[in-house]
C-alpha cells in the first residue's frame, strides 16, 4: 500500500535552509554531504537513495517546485503534484506535462499523488507542505536526517504546527555524518 513520506535533512537546531534557502552553510550544501562522505556516497545515502527511486509520485510545495524549476520537468520521471491555491506558471502549465497543479487542497493533491503512485510510495518535498499534510491528517512518515551542525538561523523544518502530532520512531540509523530517524505518524 501507498504511504506518504516527508524525508529531510535538518540541523540540529531544527533548520532545513539558510535564510537565502540554500541548503545550510556557504556552499549550499552542508545538510546534504551525509550522504556524500569522503567522495562515496554511505551506506546510509544508499538506503535512502534506493527508497527516493522506489517511489511512485512526488508531491511538492509550489515553493519548493519553484525552487527547483520543477525538476526539469519530473522527478527522476515520476509525476510531481504540488497543491497551490494559484495557477501554475507557465512552464509548468506547458512545458512539463509531469507537473500537476492541484487547486483543491492538500487532501485532494495527496490523494492523486497516492492514485498515480499506485503500490509505491509519495515523495513530499517542502517544510511548509509537510506541515501541511500533518494538519490534514494526510502524511504517513517523516524521515530526518538530523545533521551535527547548529546552523543559528533559516527556514525551519516545523515551524508552524496547528495542534500537538504524535509520532512513533520506527528506525533509527547513527553514522558520523547524520543520525537518520523513521517516524510513524500516529493518527
Amino acid at each position: 500500500m501507498s504511504k506518504s513520506v516527508l524525508d529531510m535533512s535538518m540541523s540540529l537546531d531544527g533548520y532545513i535552509s539558510d535564510p537565502d534557502d540554500f541548503l545550510g552553510g556557504e556552499d549550499g550544501e552542508r545538510l546534504h554531504k551525509w550522504a556524500d562522505a569522503a567522495g562515496q556516497p554511505s551506506e546510509a545515502a544508499k538506503q535512502f537513495q534506493d527508497e527516493w527511486n522506489a517511489a511512485g509520485a512526488v508531491l511538492a510545495g509550489r515553493r519548493t517546485a519553484e525552487l527547483m524549476d520543477h525538476w526539469g520537468g519530473d522527478h527522476g520521471g515520476l509525476p510531481i503534484f504540488v497543491p497551490s491555491h494559484r495557477p501554475p506558471s507557465p512552464a509548468a502549465r506547458w512545458g512539463y506535462p509531469l507537473v500537476t497543479y492541484v487547486q483543491d487542497g492538500i487532501e485532494s493533491a495527496m490523494a492523486q499523488a497516492k492514485a498515480a503512485a499506485g503500490d509505491r510510495d509519495v515523495q513530499v518535498r517542502g517544510a511548509y507542505t509537510g506541515q501541511r499534510a500533518l494538519e490534514a491528517g494526510v502524511l504517513d512518515e517523516i524521515v530526518i536526517h538530523q545533521v551535527p551542525v547548529l546552523l543559528g538561523r533559516g527556514h525551519r523544518l516545523f515551524e508552524v504546527l496547528p495542534l500537538e502530532i504524535e509520532l512513533e520512531i520506527v528506525q533509527v540509523l547513527d553514522t558520523p555524518e547524520a543520525t537518520h530517524i523513521r517516524y510513524r505518524v500516529r493518527i
